[in-house]
């Protein structure tokens, strides 16, 4: 009897831990990656609850969403994507916010290869430009609207090697297939800095600022971790985490 007892309690102090514990899928934009990683890792620390993680390009997450795939959560890298599902439904009303202001950058993994100025678009003698589809991931679209700013787009078009969204085209770059690239500054930041290769940071007034917007899903309305996850976002510890990779933060 004194052995089912302590069973007993020792179930019944287990319990709470359970429920508290839960797990939440997020998909998440892809030059989002590495910080979410880090983010991730945190809050499982500090929370208890554990983020599954799945990245790719926006505009796929919107399709997959509309098709009833079990995401909790959208990290997306736009704000009118996650606007768009809310006003369709498949998004929790009020929960949406900006969660980073993204940077796109001009990087090439060659030491001294991009200048400052980002001149070499218009004077360099290369042969492939990396970026992402323009329809589906943001910092594509924010890529060709920075070649229409600079009168380079037809000229350049030729040239172009298209990711399918910002993690291949940092793959292009990074692995020579194109001498240089568009890519998130977060994919090249490390500790507030360039971290390899050489880069011209776009600025923001030639294309529409990249806002990227959080969502909790329908699927997550009823489960804690992802409410939590999104509260998380706004700690300071987040915070901390997203500006450290270059991104601004509201």
């Amino acid at each position: 009897m004194h052995v089912v007892r302590r069973f007993c309690t020792t179930l019944l102090f287990c319990l709470p831990l359970t429920a508290i514990a839960d797990e939440v899928q997020v998909a998440v934009a892809a030059n989002f990656t590495a910080p979410m990683q880090k983010i991730a890792e945190a809050f499982a620390r500090d929370t208890g609850h554990r983020a599954l993680l799945a990245f790719g390009a926006t505009g796929k997450f919107y399709a997959q969403i509309n098709n009833g795939a079990p995401f909790e959560v959208l990290l997306a890298a736009d704000d009118s994507t996650p606007a768009r599902i809310e006003a369709e439904g498949l998004g929790v009303p009020g929960s949406r916010f900006t969660y980073a202001i993204g940077s796109l950058v001009l990087w090439s993994a060659r030491e001294g290869y991009v200048d400052p100025q980002g001149r070499i678009l218009a004077d360099g003698d290369f042969r492939h430009l990396a970026l992402a589809n323009p329809k589906t991931a943001p910092y594509g679209a924010a890529a060709l609207a920075t070649l229409e700013h600079l009168g380079l787009r037809e000229k350049l078009q030729p040239r172009f090697v298209q990711g399918e969204n910002i993690a291949q085209a940092h793959q292009f770059a990074a692995t020579g297939n194109a001498e240089l690239g568009f890519v998130a500054l977060s994919q090249v930041t490390e500790g507030g800095r360039i971290a390899s290769g050489s880069a011209w940071i776009v600025p923001a007034d030639h294309h529409a600022p990249i806002r990227q917007d959080a969502l909790l899903l329908r699927h997550g309305e009823g489960n804690p971790a992802a409410r939590a996850l999104l509260d998380y976002l706004k700690s300071e510890r987040a915070v901390a985490l997203i500006r450290s990779y270059g991104y601004d933060v509201e």
